[in-house]
């Protein structure tokens, strides 16, 4: 959340009144003066000192899911049930959304939260947050597929994708393997990067999102709350 908002809810006045406050020296975030109004941060990870005080507020919350195929990544859709639809009434709370986005067919990892800027922070391209997803396409991935992946693949439109690794698991003529990393997030990109090669993805399944990893045997369609450790990582996007 960012500071002035979280200030202002938590009973410092108005919007002016708040930004007087933080430029007058009066606001601190785990030691150190807070110099600007836009600041990410959350009342649960770090330590914000207002005039010597901690502030207390209502923790964020932050959720992994392992999302199902035919779930939106969305907050709200008219047709398709949504990754916030399959949150319990209980760990509801006002403003969750889920941090980026899976196609609608595609299983696997969401980050989950409550935390506006969050999203925004960890799907900037200057963090270069790697995306790895687990693969099977309908043809052969021949020994050159590595190297077609990592010299950054062109779509027909012309549409250059960064360099991306891919790990060959198996591979048939009706049925390949593999598990790929990329680090940007075109419309799409996985499926038209493997489409660029020749073959067609019939399964994909995002395993990890930066240094959040899915669980092994975590049920399709559950879900639970972030690690402390989990939510230490998050301190790398505040600010």
């Amino acid at each position: 959340m960012r500071l002035d908002k979280l200030l202002g809810q938590s009973g410092y006045g108005s919007r002016n009144q708040v930004k007087k406050l933080i430029r007058s020296r009066q606001v601190y975030v785990d030691g150190v003066l807070a110099d600007r109004d836009n600041l990410n941060v959350d009342a649960s990870l770090q330590t914000i000192m207002v005039s010597g005080k901690e502030l207390e507020h209502a923790p964020e919350v932050y959720y992994l899911m392992n999302k199902p195929s035919g779930v939106v990544s969305a907050r709200k859709d008219k047709e398709h049930q949504t990754v916030i639809d399959l949150i319990r009434p209980e760990d509801r709370r006002e403003g969750l959304y889920p941090v980026g986005r899976l196609d609608r067919d595609t299983e696997g990892l969401v980050l989950i939260t409550n935390n506006g800027p969050l999203g925004f922070a960890m799907l900037h391209p200057r963090y270069h947050v790697a995306k790895t997803y687990y693969v099977e396409v309908n043809d052969i991935l021949g020994p050159d597929a590595p190297a077609f992946f990592e010299s950054g693949v062109v779509f027909e439109d012309g549409t250059v994708c960064q360099s991306a690794q891919l790990e060959i698991l198996s591979s048939a003529s009706d049925k390949s393997c593999a598990r790929i990393t990329i680090s940007e997030g075109k419309f799409h990109q996985v499926k038209k990067m493997f489409l660029a090669y020749g073959v067609k993805v019939t399964y994909l399944k995002r395993i990890s999102f930066g240094e959040f990893k899915l669980d092994e045997g975590m049920a399709v369609g559950s879900y639970r709350t972030l690690t402390e450790a989990e939510k230490t990582i998050l301190r790398t996007y505040l600010g």
